[in-house]
């Protein structure tokens, strides 16, 4: 099946097998890797996306149904190489990260939750996060590293 995605602004077109998910599409076709895949049962969020501005967990997408719509990864976020995106500087301010495994996942999902509710508090925060997985964390800067990506004030 011939699917053509628009993927961080750029459109991909390539004949891929009827069960591709959107995740090896992503990674292998479009050559984008900082889509993680973690677990392919949606429980741990290392391959959320946004696909028309929603997050979606890519795993259980398939890239047909993707096919015709605009598609943004972490690589997508910055308008340059230099530039990183307000959750991107955030989380390395924050040190909402340690391994790294999730933090994609983690960023997307945070765009999502901020394009719905610009100034979260620390619960909505936790709540809007809840679908994505980090094992090495606790959370906490992740967290502060959201509420400090709304402009809000970070509690130590």
């Amino acid at each position: 099946m011939k699917v053509s995605i628009e993927v961080n602004g750029r459109a991909v077109a390539e004949e891929v097998p009827d069960r591709t998910l959107l995740v090896h599409f992503l990674r292998d076709t479009a050559g984008l890797t900082g889509t993680n895949i973690g677990c392919d049962t949606t429980s741990c969020g290392a391959c959320t996306v946004l696909l028309d501005g929603e997050s979606v967990k890519s795993c259980t997408v398939l890239a047909a149904q993707a096919d015709g719509h605009a598609v943004t990864t972490v690589e997508g976020l910055s308008s340059s190489d230099e530039e990183l995106h307000p959750l991107q500087r955030a989380f390395r301010e924050q040190h909402g990260l340690q391994c790294g495994f999730c933090t994609p996942g983690m960023i997307m999902a945070s765009v999502s939750l901020l394009a719905d509710n610009p100034k979260p508090s620390r619960d909505e925060v936790r709540a809007g996060l809840e679908g994505n997985l980090c094992r090495c964390t606790g959370y906490h800067n992740i967290v502060n590293a959201v509420i400090d990506a709304s402009g809000q004030e970070v509690d130590r």
